[in-house]
């Protein structure tokens, strides 16, 4: 006997479970948004520390729901809904506009270079979000990935100056457009399982010198071990990062 067309419209639809999954994936991306506005409320309190944490809780939604949306294959089971342009209003917000706010609402540029730097910051990661070859054959970034986010919490730990500060935002503004590359921590395959516990190692660290810190307390000072472990793993993802551009550039020369 025959089946019905109703019959076959029904064993056509994908599984209701497998559906929730995928909107579930959607939604705790979407939940990025509530951590980028407690992170707005904290820098309109004037708390830096409390913002960084934030963002922080930001970056780690980020960090699982990518591998969370391949694992439910939400393009497959939620195709009408783009993740991917979720993902990317959200890191605008929290990897860029959030942090060059930071920038000018605790001055940590000269006098007078808040707006600039801020809206450096801003414009230079359009490009990142709009550039179709953002990502490279072997998961790597193509070019500083607007990660203004870390950039923030690197000056907050390390405690850098002012000018200092103005330098390396120039500076990382211009290799948004340099093919350099940059390490995509979960995504980068050479090394994967030595990157992903170095980025545990820098997490972690990170977030107990944010906390440990204070008004009377520098990073440093308040947490010592900490502050070597995030300088041992920073170098560790600069110098592969370094590397894999020499090879590239090495490869390029050879051919």
């Amino acid at each position: 006997m025959s089946e019905t067309p109703a019959e076959n419209e029904e064993k056509a639809r994908p599984p209701k479970a497998r559906v929730a999954a995928a909107w579930a994936v959607h939604a705790f991306t979407a939940s990025g948004v509530i951590t980028a506005l407690l992170a707005i409320a904290a820098l309109i309190g004037g708390d830096l520390r409390l913002a960084l944490l934030w963002l922080g809780a930001a970056l780690i939604i980020d960090g699982f729901d990518g591998p969370m949306a391949r694992k439910v294959r939400v393009t497959e089971y939620a195709p009408r809904f783009d993740g991917a342009v979720l993902d990317h209003v959200i890191d605008y917000l929290t990897y860029s506009v959030i942090p060059a706010l930071l920038i000018y609402r605790f001055g940590l540029v000269p006098d007078g270079w808040g707006i600039p730097a801020a809206a450096w910051i801003m414009t230079t990661s359009l490009y990142c979000y709009g550039n179709r070859e953002m990502k490279t054959h072997d998961n790597y970034f193509s070019g500083f990935p607007a990660t203004w986010n870390m950039i923030v919490l690197c000056f907050y730990v390390l405690g850098t100056g002012p000018w200092v500060n103005l330098a390396v935002i120039a500076a990382l503004g211009i290799l948004t457009f340099v093919p350099l590359k940059f390490i995509h921590p979960f995504r980068v395959t050479t090394l994967r399982p030595l990157t992903l516990a170095v980025t545990t190692l820098w997490a972690l660290a990170t977030f107990w010198l944010v906390v440990a810190s204070g008004p009377d307390s520098e990073p440093s000072e308040a947490a010592p071990a900490a502050f070597w472990a995030f300088a041992a793993s920073s170098l560790y993802f600069l110098g592969l990062c370094a590397w894999r551009s020499a090879m590239d550039r090495k490869t390029v020369g050879n051919s």
